[in-house]
């Protein structure tokens, strides 16, 4: 019996170790979010340059090494070094957060990331977005965000819910129940309007037309107008027709016009 709970010991050891050899350095992880930079936003003209003048980079930069710090039980200092971060670049991720691969915040400005908050490959965000909590309970109670996930300027993402994959948030949104894949949602509260399988990529590249939001609102009233032009084409037709009955039906002997009635519109 002591055999065997030693093999399952070292089988779960040698396990954590093969995971532990696949997953990325930091380094790697850092190298990526700056070559992602290139594929995302336009303005930016060369690594160098990225390294040096992107806030939202360097915050992620500074976050993966306080999550180093957080995950190896420096608490303090991890707090301290995300203290720095947000000083430094007006970024507040909480070193507890769970970043994945290539994330990319954009301009930088105003985001927050809460401690629970997870993350997945290949995210984008906008500045002033806030991954937030609602309730004081020391469980889950940040967002989940899949992998490829755009989320608009301004959106406000709160409670423990889930982004699902390719899913889209428009800007200065308010979102408080999950959103499933490759849905786009708009509006406080928001409410998805659109649903796009497949159009994440094009040419190698994630597609960033995230201000061709559909307008529910406009599309209502768009119909409404269709149909109030309907019925009052409809209405002028029995009108004339019935301007017509008027003067071809005449009483006998000279009597005035008499009138058929009116058809029921």
């Amino acid at each position: 019996m002591l055999e065997r709970a030693a093999t399952m010991t070292n089988q779960a050891a040698q396990t954590k170790a093969a995971t532990a050899a696949s997953e990325p350095t930091r380094l790697q992880l850092i190298r990526e979010d700056l070559a992602c930079v290139a594929t995302r936003d336009p303005a930016a003209r060369g690594r160098f340059e990225t390294l040096l003048t992107y806030p939202g980079l360097h915050a992620v930069i500074w976050h993966r090494l306080a999550n180093w710090l957080w995950t190896n039980d420096h608490r303090f200092w991890a707090r301290l070094l995300s203290w720095f971060a947000r000083f430094l670049t007006n970024v507040d991720i909480h070193p507890g957060a769970t970043i994945g691969r290539r994330f990319f915040i954009d301009h930088g400005a105003g985001v927050v990331i809460g401690e629970t908050a997870v993350v997945g490959d290949d995210v984008t965000l906008y500045h002033g977005v806030t991954l937030g909590g609602v309730s004081w309970s020391p469980g889950k109670r940040h967002p989940t965000l899949e992998d490829e996930v755009i989320v608009g300027a301004g959106a406000k993402i709160l409670g423990p819910i889930t982004i699902g994959r390719n899913a889209r948030v428009g800007a200065n949104s308010v979102v408080i129940e999950s959103v499933m894949r490759d849905a786009t949602v708009v509006g406080i509260p928001a409410k998805i309007v659109h649903r796009d399988i497949g159009r994440c990529t094009f040419d190698g590249r994630i597609n960033l037309n995230h201000h061709l939001m559909p307008d529910p609102v406009g599309e209502a009233f768009s119909v409404l107008l269709d149909r109030v032009e309907f019925l009052e084409t409809r209405v002028s037709h029995l009108q004339r027709r019935l301007r017509e009955r008027e003067r071809t039906i005449k009483a006998p002997d000279g009597a005035a016009p008499k009138a058929e009635p009116a058809e029921v519109i």
